[in-house]
């Protein structure tokens, strides 16, 4: 158990200790000062603009950006579609894969195009190699998308800033080809080397130990595990995902891909301060989001390592702790570490069955995905606690009878309504498709019957985590969901489309209007936002919205169930 524990020490430290000169270097990037890769990719860049016919110099204000963010979507939209429903035809194709049904390939496509990967379907399954390295593209593209924006937000708070915030396409550019491209190539070469697949052939065909002949299914896959850890992304190339011993073999690529998980949605907070300039900043929002990820973190560790209090008291003996569902290469401890990390960081990938989780450890991964800006998806993640920020700045405001202000710049009425719409939406699309949803199986068994392999308290947390996950743009699930129907992919694709972009536009456009007003210079009634005091307030604030709005769903759910155990 203690070299367990050691295990999650050595994970987290080893994100810090990346994440800071990594946080520098993706500054550097977005202010355009010289790196080591410039001589590689100023050639490829340039020849990117080129083709497109695009300015990488011409400044945007945030409509502008949105614009331009949208349109591209609409476009990454359009191929995905064809491409999922043509599979059959397409090359690359050895195992002869069926194409999607239309339902199905929107699902897919809007999972991947707003980097939440939800899939219902299974990967070796479900897509061609063709297939395969479409998504593939789409979660560099849908990751970078949200760093670039993120990127255009920086730029909006800085002091004396004009209503301009950098270019869109210049930084969405210099995100693929100078921090993704070259930290999934370091990241699908260790993979490689430690036996994960990287081919184009088909299925391989091996004779087991009993004598039987079996069909191994393989593919491109380390390049695909490598962009889908480190963008936030999730999706799995097996339908198992991470727990598939090709795509995670062992205890050293656990470690590299739970590292990489939660890598640049940290590093994007440093990044943040660099090009601020307001180290302290950054380290004020890095100590609320590791303080509310521990809150979640060491009782979940501390539940799976337990095992599960009904087992107990069959007077089973847990040594391992709570292992249904879980792989015994990483154990308990590491499994319920890799649960908390790609739930509060909107990636969704597992190297173990959620669904088998002990209910207050359910509990937690949800919170998470409710939360969703304890440390978040890369770029998005900072997006939702900006506006969680300026919510505080203004309740601190009229707590000390100040006008508000961030950064020299007043908070007003038009801010705060859009602040106030974002923070609600996000449970809004959780509560109100869980609602429905439990509302057809319970008035129409007949129909719907077949949803749920767990009746009951646990059923309802398989629906409600459906559209949690859905929303925080997550992609994990409750896999004892029936989800490859009509109306799971229909409407979970709706909410992933809105929980996407709107909390996007939402941000953006408080960024914006904040660049465009005059600068006030700090004083000393001015209310700091860099200190553990105010970190205190806005970790209050995201506790109280989290608890009002989900604490009545999570009761019926994985809070009644954890009280049957006993």
């Amino acid at each position: 158990m203690n070299s367990e524990i050691l295990g999650i020490m050595l994970m987290y430290a080893l994100v810090i200790a990346l994440a800071i000169p990594l946080g520098k270097y993706i500054g550097k990037v977005f202010n355009h000062e010289k790196t080591w890769l410039d001589k590689i990719f100023n050639p490829i860049d340039k020849c990117f603009y080129k083709l497109s016919g695009i300015d990488p110099f011409r400044e945007m204000n945030w409509k502008q950006h949105l614009y331009a963010l949208l349109a591209i979507n609409l476009v990454w939209f359009l191929i995905s579609m064809f491409v999922l429903t043509n599979m059959g035809w397409l090359p690359l194709n050895p195992d002869g894969n069926p194409s999607m049904s239309p339902d199905l390939a929107f699902n897919t496509t809007v999972s991947f195009v707003t980097n939440t990967n939800l899939q219902h379907y299974s990967g070796e399954s479900g897509l061609s190699y063709f297939g395969q390295l479409t998504l593939m593209l789409w979660q560099f593209i849908s990751a970078a998308s949200g760093i670039a924006i993120a990127a255009a937000v920086f730029f909006a708070m800085r002091e004396k800033s004009a209503a301009k915030m950098g270019n869109f396409h210049f930084l969405f550019v210099r995100t693929c080809t100078r921090i993704l491209f070259p930290v999934a190539l370091v990241v699908a070469l260790l993979l490689v080397f430690n036996g994960t697949p990287m081919t184009f052939s088909g299925q391989d065909h091996i004779t087991s130990l009993q004598g039987e002949s079996i069909h191994v299914s393989r593919g491109p896959v380390a390049a695909f595990v490598a962009i889908k850890q480190l963008g936030t992304n999730g999706g799995g190339f097996f339908g198992v995902n991470s727990a598939h011993p090709l795509e995670n073999p062992n205890y050293f690529t656990n470690i590299l891909e739970t590292v990489s998980l939660f890598l640049l949605p940290i590093a994007m907070l440093f990044a943040m301060g660099y090009i601020l300039k307001r180290k302290k900043l950054a380290w004020t929002i890095f100590g609320v989001m590791s303080i509310g990820f521990l809150c979640l973190l060491i009782p979940t560790v501390v539940n799976e390592m337990n095992g599960n209090p009904a087992i107990s008291h069959l007077g089973i003996n847990q040594q391992l702790g709570s292992m249904e569902g879980k792989e015994i290469r990483f154990g308990s401890a590491a499994s319920a570490y890799w649960a908390i990390n790609t739930t509060c960081t909107s990636n969704g990938s597992v190297n173990a069955m959620h669904d088998s989780l002990t209910p207050l450890s359910g509990m937690n991964a949800m919170l998470g995905m409710m939360i969703n800006c304890f440390y978040g998806g890369v770029g998005v993640g900072f997006l939702n606690f900006y506006v969680f920020i300026i919510l505080a700045v203004f309740i601190s405001g009229l707590m000390v009878g100040r006008t508000p202000e961030f950064l020299g710049k007043k908070i007003e009425a038009k801010e705060m309504k859009i602040a106030m719409i974002i923070a609600l939406l996000h449970p809004f699309l959780i509560l109100s498709g869980t609602a429905l949803s439990s509302y057809l199986y319970l008035q129409h068994p007949e129909t719907y019957a077949s949803w749920l392999n767990n009746p009951g308290h646990h059923g309802f947390s398989e629906m409600l985590y459906e559209f949690t996950s859905s929303s925080a743009n997550n992609g994990s699930g409750f896999e004892g969901l029936g989800d490859n129907t009509p109306f799971w992919n229909i409407s979970c694709g709706i909410v992933m489309l809105l929980a996407r972009y709107l909390p996007i536009i939402g941000p953006v456009a408080i960024a914006g209007s904040l660049a465009s007003k005059k600068y006030i210079p700090a004083s000393s009634g001015t209310l700091r936002t860099d200190t553990a005091t105010f970190g205190m307030i806005v970790f209050a604030v995201i506790m109280i919205v989290a608890a009002l709005s989900f604490f009545p769903a999570l009761t019926l759910g994985p809070l009644s169930e954890y009280f049957t155990l006993y």
